[in-house]
Parts: C-alpha cells; sequence; structure tokens
C-alpha cells in the first residue's frame, strides 16, 4: 500500500493539479468547432456552458461537501469505544471529479449526447479536475480516520481499474489504494459493495451525482415511477444522501430514452424535447 500523502502536500498537489486541468479543460473547450454538425443547436451547450460557468453549479458541490462533513463531525462526536470505525461511500466521476473538458470537446466534435468510445479514448488522458470543495473533504475524513471507499462503474477494456486508479492519484485522493477503490465493469449496480463495506464500517453519508449511486431501486426506465421512488426517500436526501448536480448525463437519461446512453439522431432529439415541454406553459 502506498503511504498516504502528508496533509500540505496533499493540499499543494492537488491544487497544481487542478490549476493544470483546469487549463486543459478551458484549453479544448475553448477550440474551434472541429465538426460541421457544431452548431448553435447543439443539445449539450445549454448544460455544459452552465457547468464551466456557472457559480452556482460549484456553490452545490461546496454546498453537498459542506453538508457531508457537517454529518461526519457529528458522527465523530457520538463515537463511543467498541463503535464500528466510521466511512465515506462515494461515487467518482462528477461527484469528486469533473470531466468537463470532455463535453467541451463533444461540442467541439459536433455531439450532442453522450458518446461512449470517445469517452474510452478520453479516461486516459487524466484530464479530469477536482469538484469543488471534494479535496478539503476527503483531507478532513483522512485527517480523522474516516476511511473513503470509492465505488465507480466504468469500463475501458482490461486497463479500466487503472485508468481508475490514476484518476484518484491524479487528485491526489487519500486512500487511493485497493482495499478503498471498487471499479465495477460488469454492472452498474453498486448496492452489493456498499453493504458489504456496511457490514464493516458505520458509513455516514453516501456520496453521488445520480440517484443509482445510493440505491438499485432508482434503475426504473420511467421518469414517473422514478419520481416516485425518490419521493418515498425524502427524508435521506441531505442526511444520508449527498446528491450533486448532473445536466448532462445519467440514468435520467435512461428515464427518458431507456438507455442512458442514447444514440444520437433525429428521433431522440424529438423525444429530449418533448421531455423538456411536458409540463410546458402555453401562454394562456
Amino acid at each position: 500500500m502506498k503511504p498516504h500523502s502528508t496533509p500540505r502536500r496533499f493540499a499543494a498537489i492537488a491544487g497544481a493539479t487542478a490549476a493544470l486541468l483546469l487549463a486543459a479543460g478551458c484549453a479544448q473547450t475553448q477550440a474551434p468547432p472541429a465538426a460541421a454538425g457544431a452548431g448553435t443547436n447543439n443539445l449539450l451547450i445549454g448544460a455544459v456552458a452552465w457547468k464551466q460557468t456557472a457559480a452556482e453549479y460549484r456553490a452545490l458541490y461546496h454546498q453537498g461537501f459542506n453538508v457531508a462533513r457537517m454529518h461526519v463531525e457529528a458522527a465523530l462526536q457520538k463515537r463511543r469505544p467498541g463503535d464500528k470505525p466510521l466511512a465515506v461511500v462515494t461515487d467518482m466521476d462528477d461527484t469528486i471529479l469533473l470531466p468537463l473538458a470532455y463535453w467541451g470537446y463533444l461540442i467541439n466534435e459536433g455531439q450532442d449526447f453522450f458518446d461512449d468510445p470517445k469517452w474510452d479514448a478520453w479516461i486516459p488522458k487524466n484530464q479530469i479536475v477536482p469538484s469543488p470543495g471534494s479535496q478539503e473533504f476527503l483531507r478532513f475524513c483522512r485527517e480523522n480516520g474516516v476511511e473513503v471507499f470509492y465505488v465507480t462503474s466504468r469500463e475501458q477494456g482490461e486497463r479500466t481499474y487503472e485508468y481508475a486508479m490514476e484518476h484518484l492519484k491524479v487528485l491526489g485522493a487519500p486512500y487511493a489504494d485497493r482495499e478503498h477503490l471498487t471499479v465495477l465493469r460488469d454492472s452498474s449496480n453498486k448496492q452489493p459493495r456498499q453493504e458489504q463495506i456496511a457490514q464493516q464500517f458505520d458509513v455516514v453519508v453516501y456520496l453521488g451525482d445520480n440517484l443509482n449511486d445510493f440505491r438499485r431501486k432508482y434503475y426504473v426506465k420511467n421518469v414517473d415511477q422514478r419520481m416516485q421512488a425518490m419521493e418515498a426517500d425524502r427524508e435521506q436526501f441531505g442526511r444520508k444522501y449527498v446528491l450533486f448536480p448532473n445536466p448532462t448525463d445519467g440514468h435520467w437519461m435512461a428515464a427518458i430514452f431507456g438507455d442512458s446512453e442514447p444514440p444520437a439522431n433525429d428521433a431522440n432529439r424529438q423525444l429530449f424535447r418533448k421531455a423538456a415541454t411536458r409540463s410546458a406553459w402555453d401562454g394562456r
């Protein structure tokens, strides 16, 4: 197991890495359109512009990690001899790290839906950046003996696990080792691994950008049924589940299209429009 970075070294490495990667991400997204289809009607533009520029987007991450920290602090104060050790379980993509440059790249390529082959080719470039507040929160957990378990669903071939581990190390994340990183290649069901962790640890909070990061019950390919499943757990949000914003991808897409990575075609673009206007005000 590689020794964990000291807090000062962690902060220095993470800060420098974030600055370099943010510069790289901006350079990519500011490049001129590379494809004839890269027009102003691209469905991704509004969502990605919000991710790239909105202070509100970043504030929601700070808010989420502040909430998580408050729960960890409370759990630390309540600990008694013989209690299970404390832990946090977190997703990776769009939770503790942001693949912002990937979305700008898609727009410049004229893509308006998630593209799996392009994603798989982009992952090894290590152009991810830390999400706002994530580094401070993870460091706080490490300094207070709260273990962090990373559970992610990815598939980039035989080097999938290696790529995910490299992302943690690029961020300078604590607990970047095989004991704490789980990469699901054949399934996106995180619940079995979460339950294994909960047998040995008192899991204070679960962090994710997708309801599926919390429980399998949200794998419902119907918008209204998914809403109902969420409402049934309303007391958990901000308490046990800390959710981060992601308007570009996730299982909410599967609830609309039946597939979280739908084909980029005109039929799906019309379906997206229908979803966006299903409760539209008619002006009367």
